[in-house]
């Protein structure tokens, strides 16, 4: 995935998310860097999407990893 920009994310058992520039950020708030998961963004969301958009394309993403249809 070349024309990809990666977030890392966290995902709580409710079904939210949180998002990270990268794994240092993420462990400079307390977050252990082995619960992260990194979620390669599609360029344009990345560019014009809003937070909520890239928030569940996330959510979706790790949903999809969870149960092995990605």
């Amino acid at each position: 995935m070349a024309d990809t920009t990666a977030l890392y994310a966290l995902r709580f058992p409710d079904g939210s998310v949180s998002l990270y520039v990268d794994e240092q950020y993420a462990q400079d708030r307390g977050v252990d860097p082995a619960s992260l998961v990194r979620v390669e963004i599609p360029p344009e969301m990345f560019i014009r999407g809003t937070i909520q958009d890239i928030r569940e394309y996330v959510a979706l993403q790790l949903e999809q990893q969870q149960t092995g249809t990605a």
